[in-house]
């Protein structure tokens, strides 16, 4: 394991001196990416100049879920997120040769193209997170307080986990990366808002199925002192730690299957 670290911090330290060979480039991309993010954040600052809650849910209350969710899906695409691009490798051959190289295939694939440029999504929902906890009139207990880490520590491996699973997929489906995005930057977009505007069913579905309900729903439940659509038992708040390590010993098991069915392109 310290070996493929080492292997992942020197690749994106490769990748991340030549970006900075085109610094203005970097610079504007990074903008772009900031502003184009942003965005999301102003269309839920305009449904608030019309409304005063949504859900049940004040804006610093949407602030805090939007901020929450963007970090740790920022820090998932940046860390894992090119490994969306696995379908294409797999079609042209060139997964073959991060096999036969001294790393592992699943180091090379989440470092290749390492994109400091996404930085710009995370600063911007950093930005938005700063605001929200100054905005929020809550009385922080400590409980509250070491629960935030936590839950982006924890909503960072569920999204880095779902793009693996993605990967792996495409094992079977060579061409399915927009199925991918489909939980990854479709889940992002849905813990952005609060549970309570959607159908139980979808709730039910994103905490059973596809764990995104841990990514910020469940603990900011207890962090903003919302009672929980479902009624599940309050550990459900607290669980997204083992939320997390399940679905990472998921998406892992699914990886070492997939590359062990790899056979090649036969070109």
């Amino acid at each position: 394991m310290a070996d493929g670290l080492r292997a992942y911090l020197l690749i994106a330290a490769m990748w991340i001196r030549s970006t900075m060979v085109y610094r203005a480039s970097f610079l504007m991309l990074t903008a772009g990416q900031f502003v184009v993010t942003g965005l999301d954040f102003v269309a839920i600052f305009i449904m608030f100049a019309h409304t005063s809650e949504l859900g049940g849910f004040s804006l610093p209350e949407v602030a805090f879920l939007y901020a929450t969710s963007g970090i740790s899906m920022g820090l998932a695409d940046l860390l894992v997120g090119t490994t969306e691009r696995l379908g294409r490798r797999i079609r042209d051959g060139s997964l073959d040769v991060m096999l036969i190289r001294p790393v592992p295939a699943f180091v090379q694939a989440a470092a290749d193209d390492f994109a400091l440029r996404r930085l710009g999504r995370i600063t911007q929902s950093v930005l938005v997170f700063g605001w929200a906890i100054a905005a929020l009139d809550l009385h922080w207990t400590w409980d509250r307080v070491l629960l935030v880490p936590v839950m982006l520590a924890c909503g960072t491996v569920i999204f880095c986990a779902i793009f693996v699973l993605g990967a792996a997929f495409q094992f079977v489906a060579s061409d399915a990366a927009e199925v991918t995005n489909a939980f990854t930057y479709g889940g992002n977009f849905l813990t952005q808002f609060p549970p309570t505007i959607f159908a139980k069913d979808l709730v039910r579905a994103a905490t059973f199925v596809v764990p995104l309900a841990f990514v910020n729903w469940l603990p900011a439940l207890h962090i903003l002192d919302h009672a929980d659509p479902l009624g599940l038992p309050k550990a459900f708040q607290f669980a997204s730690p083992v939320a997390a390590l399940l679905i990472a010993l998921a998406a892992g098991l699914a990886w070492r299957l997939g590359l062990r069915s790899y056979r090649s392109t036969g070109s």
